[in-house]
């Protein structure tokens, strides 16, 4: 399964202008025969105060026209795109995943579960993990700071994902942070990891970018820097198998460490 990390600049509260480029972002990744795209944080709203203060997408408006071009150019590649957004849920306001379908099915099941403190002004916290499955491999998703919690990403692959795919936003010093978490979370799990990092400026705020795919030894397949572009690689789910046989952390992974004494 090819897989496609992506990454541009997005416009604060331009939804269409957003939308446009995620659709021209998944045409190159339909381009190149990829199975699965992953978009960054906050894509398609733009990850800005200004974004954020104003009014935001529903889950419904976004399974609405909206987002035609990009349903469009899924269907005609065959292509699964997961996209991050800021959302409003009823009565909470979400930072949020959508995930686009070949078929034209438009769903966003997975809120991001650890909010930064600079979001909690604006943001709550989602309430559960979530997977896909794109041919029948399992697939977690996870936003930004998400990924800077091993059990996070542990709870994924203990419910069968063999991928991890990652929306994110990293602010300028971020860089060496983000370049160990993803990779840290691919070795510990024995699986693969697809971060897509927001790049560029954003309203009041610049991002770095950073997009790439990691082996289940948490090796960098593909690696962009701060330019737009798609990181690509292969996912090889028998390599998930044989990583684990060989380094057997996932099996071995105890449910409880006891009580811990002091000497």
């Amino acid at each position: 399964m090819l897989v496609a990390a992506g990454q541009a600049a997005a416009a604060p509260g331009d939804l269409p202008a957003n939308v446009a480029t995620a659709a021209r972002l998944a045409a190159l990744a339909g381009e190149q025969r990829a199975r699965v795209l992953v978009l960054p944080e906050a894509f398609l709203t733009g990850y800005d105060a200004s974004a954020f203060d104003a009014p935001l997408p529903t889950a419904a408006e976004l399974a609405g026209p909206v987002l035609d071009p990009v349903r469009e150019v899924a269907s005609a590649a065959d292509l699964v795109v997961v996209v991050g957004t800021a959302l409003q849920r009823s009565d909470r306001r979400t930072l949020s995943s959508v995930v686009v379908r070949p078929d034209g099915g438009v769903t966003v099941p997975y809120d991001k579960q650890h909010v930064d403190a600079g979001e909690l002004p604006w943001f709550d916290p989602g309430d559960h993990g979530c997977s896909i499955a794109v041919d029948g491999v399992e697939l977690g998703l996870s936003i930004c700071y998400d990924g800077c919690f091993p059990e996070h990403a542990r709870a994924a692959a203990a419910d069968g994902a063999l991928g991890y795919l990652s929306s994110a936003a990293y602010f300028p010093g971020g860089e060496h942070r983000r370049d160990l978490y993803y990779a840290a979370r691919a070795v510990e799990n024995s699986f693969y990891v697809v971060f897509s990092g927001l790049t560029g400026r954003c309203g009041g705020s610049s991002f770095v970018g950073g997009s790439a795919v990691y082996d289940p030894e948490g090796r960098p397949l593909a690696r962009l820097g701060e330019e737009e572009g798609l990181a690509l690689a292969e996912l090889e789910p028998e390599l998930v198998a044989e990583t684990r046989a060989r380094h057997r952390m996932h099996h071995d992974h105890r449910p409880t460490l006891g009580g811990r004494v002091r000497a």
